[in-house]
């Protein structure tokens, strides 16, 4: 089992950081602008959320009015619970037309949270950082699944870090990302 809360915790405070101006903004995900990426959040956190409890939950679509902020940090939040359970771990659930244990359901919802909190830091010029033991358990994860993905298409090509570069470089790069 491995502690969410930490990697949802930052992801929220960096989604308080967005101002309305950077949501048409680039990020390190070519396809996204700011605003495609926080919706991308928004609908993981939900849907990992379910995959955790073990149901089918509705997804609230996310409207960029009045609030987004916080429902989207709501949504982070209740993700980092819902796989605060021992329960959560056990079995193997669908989603898609993937079924795949849940232990490893929670490590990608690590992935996305840490990922994709480094990629919206990236992109509105905010700080990032998470304790170290998140960012082992994320490493340890994208190292053995990235390579051999249900979706390769879904990662870029890997890039090069230096020897002894910052783990959550090594992170980003397993990714397809520069660091």
């Amino acid at each position: 089992m491995i502690d969410l809360k930490p990697a949802c915790h930052r992801m929220a405070e960096l989604l308080a950081g967005v101002t309305d101006d950077q949501l048409t903004g680039p990020t390190p995900c070519a396809e996204y602008t700011v605003a495609d990426l926080v919706t991308h959040v928004d609908g993981v956190a939900q849907g990992f959320a379910a995959l955790a409890r073990k149901t089918g939950d509705e997804q609230a679509e996310l409207a960029f009015g009045h609030g987004w902020r916080a429902e989207t940090a709501e949504h982070v939040r209740v993700l980092g619970e819902a796989w605060d359970d021992p329960a959560a771990w056990e079995g193997s659930t669908s989603a898609g037309d993937l079924e795949m244990s849940n232990a490893l359901w929670g490590r990608i919802s690590l992935t996305e949270m840490v990922v994709h909190g480094w990629d919206l830091a990236r992109a509105t010029g905010q700080p990032f950082g998470l304790p170290e033991e998140t960012l082992r358990a994320c490493f340890e994860h994208v190292v053995e699944f990235v390579p051999k993905a249900p979706v390769p298409e879904l990662w870029g090509t890997p890039a090069e870090t230096a020897a002894g570069a910052p783990l959550i470089d090594r992170i980003v790069a397993v990714t397809g990302r520069t660091p």
